[in-house]
């Protein structure tokens, strides 16, 4: 593996614990607070992981030379 991929891989595994953190955090609000979102706010959190989702799959694929 060179350098690239290395630190590709070391970013992607950032962004996975900071996600996985992330979850824990809200499911952790989720049940402190049990007030429904707004079909907007739930709306753009559907949207917005499918987002980081997609830039993680692109982070993984191989770079055409």
């Amino acid at each position: 593996m060179d350098n690239s991929q290395q630190d590709e891989q070391n970013e992607l595994q950032k962004y996975l614990e900071e996600k996985a953190k992330q979850e824990q955090e809200q499911k952790k609000k989720e049940e402190q607070e049990p007030e429904p979102l707004s079909a907007y706010d739930a709306c753009v959190l559907k949207e917005s992981a499918k987002i980081h989702e997609l830039i993680a799959e692109a982070q993984n694929r191989p770079k055409d030379e």
